[in-house]
C-alpha cells in the first residue's frame, strides 16, 4: 500500500471518535448546556412588575432568595424530604435488591416486572391514585373509621409527600444494587456461611462492602429526583406546602418573575450538586477502605 493511500485511512481513524460522538455531543449541548446556560445569565437580569424583564446586571436575585426566610425554608424542606426519601428507599430497596438477586427463575422475572412495571404508569397517574389514598374519605381513614378510630390528615402533609417519592423513586434504588449484586460471585458469601460466619456478619463484612457502589448510584439518582420532583409535591402537598420546584414554577408561570425563578432552579441545582459530590466521595472513600 502506498504512502498517499495510507495517509486518509489514518485521518479516518483518527478522527472516528470524533464523527461518532459528535451527534450525541451537539445533542448534550443543545438540550443541557445551553438552555442551562440561557437560565444562568437570565438569573442575573432584573426584573420590573411594570415593564416585565430588563436587561440589566443584577445579583438582586440571589440575594433576596438568600436573605428571604421564607424560600430558605423551603430549601431545608426540599433538601430534609429529599433525605428522607433516599434513607427510607436506601432501607427498603437493598433488602428488596437483594432478596430479588437470590430468587431463582422464573420468579426473579416476575417480581423484576413488578418493580420495574411502575414505571410504565405516569406519575400524575399514580399519585392521583395515592392522594384518593390518602385523602379524607380515602381507603386509610375509612379503614381507621371502620375499626372505630378517628381520620387523620395525610393528604396535604410532609408525610403524603415522601409517601408518593419513596413509591416513585424505590425502582431508581433497586435497579442498581440489584445490577451490582448480579456481578458478585454468590460462592464468597456461601464460602464465609460455610467457614462459621452468621447470615447478618456475612451480608456486613462480604455483600454490603461489595454493593456500596450500587447504594450509591440508587441514591444519587433518589436524592436528585426527589430534590427536583414537581408533580408529587404539587398534587400531594398542595398550594401551601410547597418544595423548590413547585416556587420555580410559581415565579415563572404565575408570578411571570423569570430571573427570579431561574435564580431560585440555580441556587437548588448547585446545592444539590455540592451535597451529591461530598456523599459520592465519602460513600467512595468508604468503599476504598473496606474493599481495599
Amino acid at each position: 500500500m502506498s504512502a498517499t493511500s495510507a495517509a486518509p485511512s489514518q485521518a479516518k481513524r483518527r478522527f472516528a471518535p470524533l464523527f461518532l460522538a459528535g451527534p450525541a455531543t451537539l445533542l448534550f449541548i443543545g438540550l443541557v448546556l445551553l438552555p442551562l446556560a440561557l437560565t444562568v445569565i437570565l438569573s442575573f437580569n432584573s426584573y420590573n412588575y411594570d415593564t416585565g424583564i430588563e436587561n440589566t446586571f443584577t445579583l438582586h436575585n440571589y440575594t433576596q432568595v438568600l436573605q428571604d426566610d421564607y424560600y430558605l425554608s423551603i430549601f431545608w424542606r426540599t433538601l430534609r424530604l429529599a433525605l428522607i426519601t433516599t434513607v427510607i428507599a436506601v432501607v427498603i430497596g437493598v433488602p428488596e435488591a437483594y432478596i430479588l438477586s437470590n430468587m431463582r427463575s422464573p420468579w426473579r422475572s416476575i417480581f423484576l416486572l413488578v418493580i420495574i412495571g411502575p414505571l410504565l404508569v405516569s406519575v400524575v397517574v399514580r399519585t392521583f391514585g395515592w392522594s384518593m389514598i390518602l385523602g379524607r374519605n380515602g381507603f386509610i381513614n375509612g379503614a381507621l373509621t371502620t375499626v372505630g378510630l378517628e381520620p387523620v390528615q395525610l393528604l396535604y402533609t410532609e408525610t403524603a409527600i415522601v409517601i408518593g417519592l419513596v413509591h416513585i423513586m424505590l425502582p431508581f434504588m433497586v435497579i442498581p444494587v440489584w445490577t451490582v449484586l448480579q456481578k458478585l460471585d454468590p460462592t464468597v458469601e456461601a464460602a464465609a456461611l460455610t467457614l462459621g460466619a452468621s447470615r447478618f456478619t456475612a451480608l456486613r463484612r462480604i455483600v454490603f462492602p461489595q454493593a456500596m457502589l450500587g447504594i450509591l448510584s440508587g441514591s444519587l439518582i433518589v436524592f436528585a429526583l426527589s430534590a427536583s420532583s414537581f408533580a408529587i409535591p404539587g398534587l400531594l402537598g398542595g398550594r401551601r406546602l410547597k418544595m423548590a420546584a413547585t416556587v420555580v414554577y410559581d415565579e415563572f408561570m404565575i408570578e411571570l418573575n423569570w430571573p427570579l425563578g431561574a435564580a431560585i432552579a440555580i441556587i437548588v441545582l448547585v446545592a444539590n450538586l455540592i451535597i451529591m459530590i461530598a456523599y459520592n466521595r465519602m460513600i467512595e472513600g468508604q468503599a476504598k477502605r473496606k474493599l481495599g
